[in-house]
């Protein structure tokens, strides 16, 4: 076997560990509302988020053709392939780092930040990076859509609370958590749409970059079935530490905020990965419309404390996962040659 063959199947195994920790990272981003507000049991809604994580994971082309093709540039051949491995590497040492401190934190944007942060250290001999698409499509929505979400979780809930101001309390309650099934698969689908594309265009950048395929677009169809698996394990095994975060701590979820945030954060999915074809984070958009639905209490419903350390996360994921992805590269270079 060729090397160029071990060192593109090494890459492919990271990303997969990258994407079976995105899976139980973010599996707090589907389902946590739903747990605490009692609409589904625990194992019932992370098996719904893994099934949802599956499905989304096959409609996410788009958003993997921007990844693969649109945030680097690399020159073909292995040595740039020590990149795309210390770039992803330097995600999942992220990931493992936020999910032990139960900070849901973006796994999107520490695989940008750990791409960027090891081309940017390879140097322009290797690769360059795309600063037009990194701005556009990375940097904007990761400023935007925490707005967007916050705002639109407080329309939202503020009309809920206008159209059934006269309804009973307790029928209203049992109403909206069978409401939140609805709204968390949708939002199972949006994470797998988003987030499962990511680890996917990883691959093909990996395959173009090792020579495997001509094009730095197409995307095999295992590459989908694996992606689709791995992201959907991980879902399954749960990330419960962020669970309590997103959950619990932020506000006291009950099952009419429940449903109006994932409702607003789904949207909000899937009109990124649709119309602006963006990959945003699953993450940010879910606390963001959680903290918006809890503003409409009172403002200290909402435990800014907590919020406040969710936000540093947030700030410092894509430079930490950088940083972290140099260090990675310096060691793992000698290997790729």
């Amino acid at each position: 076997m060729s090397p160029e063959f071990f060192a593109v199947s090494a890459v492919i195994i990271a990303a997969m560990a990258f994407d079976y920790t995105n899976g139980f990272h973010d599996a707090a981003n589907a389902i946590a509302t739903s747990i605490s507000t009692r609409a589904l049991t625990p194992r019932i809604a992370l098996a719904m988020a893994a099934v949802g994580n599956f499905i989304g994971a096959h409609l996410g082309g788009d958003v993997a053709k921007t990844v693969g093709d649109g945030l680097v540039k690399l020159e073909l051949g292995i040595p740039s392939l020590a990149v795309v491995f210390a770039g992803v590497v330097g995600a999942v040492t992220w990931n493992v780092i936020t999910w032990w401190f139960g900070l849901p934190s973006s796994s999107s944007h520490a695989l940008f930040g750990g791409l960027v942060g090891a081309t940017l250290v390879a140097g322009p001999a290797l690769g360059e990076v795309q600063w037009r698409t990194i701005v556009d499509k990375v940097l904007i929505p990761m400023v935007a859509s925490p707005f967007v979400g916050f705002l639109l979780g407080f329309i939202v809930m503020v009309a809920i609370m206008w159209i059934f101001r006269r309804g009973n309390p307790g029928k209203l309650n049992r109403g909206f958590r069978i409401a939140q099934t609805i709204s968390a698969a949708l939002m199972s689908l949006g994470h797998g749409i988003q987030d499962a594309a990511k680890t996917m265009g990883i691959v093909v950048l990996a395959l173009y970059t090792g020579g495997f395929q001509d094009n730095a677009t197409h995307i095999p169809w295992w590459v989908y079935i694996t992606t689709a698996t791995m992201l959907a394990a991980g879902t399954y095994s749960g990330g419960w530490r962020i669970i309590r975060t997103l959950g619990r701590k932020i506000i006291d979820l009950g099952p009419a905020e429940g449903f109006a945030a994932e409702t607003v954060a789904s949207s909000v999915l899937f009109f990124n990965a649709y119309v602006l074809h963006a990959p945003i984070s699953t993450t940010h958009t879910i606390t963001s419309a959680i903290m918006g639905v809890g503003a409409t209490k009172r403002l200290n419903a909402v435990r800014w404390n907590v919020a406040g350390n969710i936000v540093i996360a947030w700030v410092t994921t894509f430079p930490a996962a950088g940083l972290i992805a140099c260090a990675y590269y310096f060691l793992v270079r000698p290997l790729f040659t």
